[in-house]
């Protein structure tokens, strides 16, 4: 039989490792401002009902245009702005899959993303389910101002109202603002249902 001094102790032993236990935190997902591998554009990746979505930021060459989109009516659309990455869903710890959309091509590619480590994203996309190819994102800082380059900046000075009151880049709305009220639905591919 055991002492009472003994199950004291293992009562004692028994609670303390449970406090010591740390909490659970949950994964880091890949929510934030990418810069891709080439650095000629930054992809802002947020959620949109648990499902990751990837946006053009920035590009280095602005005026962009997705030029080689299968849908005829949507080859003067603006890249600024266009989703790249298209409903990626959480399958495993640290991987999403769904697809991504080329604009160098037109074409639409299964894919995943994963981190490699907080700053490192991994993106990969297959062709037939075995031709694969893939590159490494690096995390930036998100900036307010359109067409900056994707490093730091100073704090912005006040500056005087423009002329006839139009806005210009660096007050203009971020083209992810809002995105995720103007995915059309969870059926089809949204580049070639005339999101803009």
């Amino acid at each position: 039989m055991l002492s009472r001094t003994c199950i004291t102790f293992m009562t004692w032993l028994i609670a303390s490792v449970a406090v010591a236990q740390p909490a659970r935190v949950s994964a880091p997902a890949p929510i934030g401002e990418w810069l891709v591998a080439k650095q000629v554009a930054r992809i802002k990746i947020i959620d949109c009902e648990g499902r990751l979505w990837g946006v053009v930021a920035w590009e280095a060459k602005p005026g962009g245009l997705d030029s080689k989109n299968p849908d005829p009516a949507l080859r003067s659309r603006p890249t600024l702005g266009m989703p790249i990455l298209l409903g990626m869903a959480q399958t495993k710890t640290n991987q999403w899959d769904g697809q991504i959309y080329n604009s160098q091509d037109g074409h639409t590619y299964s894919a995943n993303v994963s981190l490699m480590d907080p700053n490192t994203l991994r993106v990969q996309g297959c062709f037939l389910g075995f031709l694969c190819g893939g590159e490494n994102w690096t995390r930036v800082e998100a900036q307010d101002t359109l067409g900056s380059a994707p490093t730091a900046t100073a704090p912005k000075a006040a500056s005087a109202p423009k002329p006839n009151n139009r806005k210009t880049a660096a007050n203009s709305p971020a083209p992810t603002d809002d995105f995720c009220s103007r995915i059309p639905g969870a059926t089809g591919l949204t580049h070639e249902r005339g999101l803009k």
